[in-house]
């Protein structure tokens, strides 16, 4: 809960530039909302005073915060001090000492200070789908934050969406299909057509990708040509880390070829076998994923998602097994940052 009045602390230290004390408590600093009426998520925390410091005022209330974020899965911070890389990641690091680097890469990404990253450089024109990051790992983090340096020009809202209502919104048969095979995801690396393996696994030496597929229960080989072909099960649900509730947790409608425009589609399957895709996916015993099962996935992700419009300055905080992002198409230039941390899964 937020600090009581014997406990809050100098409002002097929470704001960014110093100006003379004020008398103010703590549940003044702030007021929370939400973006529509008939939304719960995310919910919207905004600050009252010009340059109340994000990272400073969240270290006072980190058990609050942590209690929100599970009820509503994301928490979107508005108005707040926020005007730099650093500053962000500050604030991240308020949250959760442990963030992560970007492994097994999936976009092409840039690095912006220490654990630190743009958010993915996909094409402006093309939708972003639904997803829960890393979901197709043998790991992945259970916090995720985004930082708006500018909005889009036109377009380019993040959509979200509840991973408990996506997970009760899917068919039954369709869930049940994917908790008793779950999924394999397969990936071709060196075909022309997505990133090499030197540019996912952020390495140049084989023995090095051999060891950290050994880890993570990926089985590989190595193809002329300097190419790899990898494959690796994981789960088509999950139970939450803490609070026990059951998420949908995928990415087979993502990597699956149906989610390509239906132009890109049938070329690659003029000259690839399913197995040779760039990227594809099956169920975890090797059969075929229906197209219908993945349109019911697709479906529920629209049913069940949120636009969030972006402000400058803007930080949204996610649980990420309870919350899935995605993003619109947009016009123009658009700068998110991305941080993760707390890994968690099949370590």
């Amino acid at each position: 809960m937020l600090k009581t009045e014997a406990q809050k602390p100098s409002i002097r230290n929470l704001l960014a530039k110093e100006r003379k004390p004020i008398n103010i408590s703590p549940d003044e600093m702030v007021r929370t909302t939400y973006l529509h009426p008939e939304q719960t998520l995310p919910l919207v925390i905004q600050s009252n005073l010009d340059g109340l410091d994000l990272a400073a005022w969240a270290e006072q209330n980190l058990e609050y915060l942590e209690k929100e974020l599970h009820k509503h899965g994301a928490i979107l911070f508005r108005d707040f001090a926020v005007e730099s890389a650093r500053k962000f990641r500050l604030f991240a690091k308020a949250i959760s000492q442990e963030l992560v680097e970007y492994y097994e890469r999936t976009v092409h990404r840039q690095t912006i200070e220490s654990q630190i990253y743009t958010a993915s450089e996909y094409p402006a024109e093309h939708p972003i789908p639904m997803h829960n990051e890393y979901s197709f790992s043998h790991v992945w983090p259970l916090k995720l934050w985004f930082y708006c340096v500018k909005p889009a020009d036109r377009g380019g809202a993040s959509l979200i969406a509840d991973s408990r209502r996506v997970y009760e919104l899917i068919p039954q048969h369709v869930r049940d299909a994917f908790i008793n095979k779950q999924v394999t995801y397969s990936r071709n690396y060196g075909e022309g057509l997505d990133l090499t393996w030197e540019d996912a696994f952020q390495s140049t030496d084989k023995a090095e990708v051999e060891e950290y597929c050994r880890v993570a229960h990926i089985s590989f080989e190595w193809k002329d040509g300097n190419r790899l072909r990898t494959r690796q099960v994981r789960q088509g649900v999950a139970r939450h880390a803490r609070t026990g509730e059951m998420v949908w947790f995928n990415q087979a409608h993502l990597f699956h070829v149906s989610s390509l425009e239906q132009s890109a589609r049938e070329s690659l399957l003029t000259f690839f076998k399913d197995e040779d895709l760039p990227r594809h996916a099956f169920f975890g015993d090797g059969s075929v994923i229906e197209d219908s099962a993945l349109e019911a996935v697709r479906a529920a992700y629209r049913q069940a998602t949120v636009a969030v419009a972006w402000q400058p300055g803007d930080v949204l905080m996610m649980d990420n097994m309870l919350v899935a992002h995605g993003r619109e198409p947009f016009a123009g230039s658009r700068q998110l940052l991305v941080a993760m941390a707390e890994l968690f899964g099949q370590q």
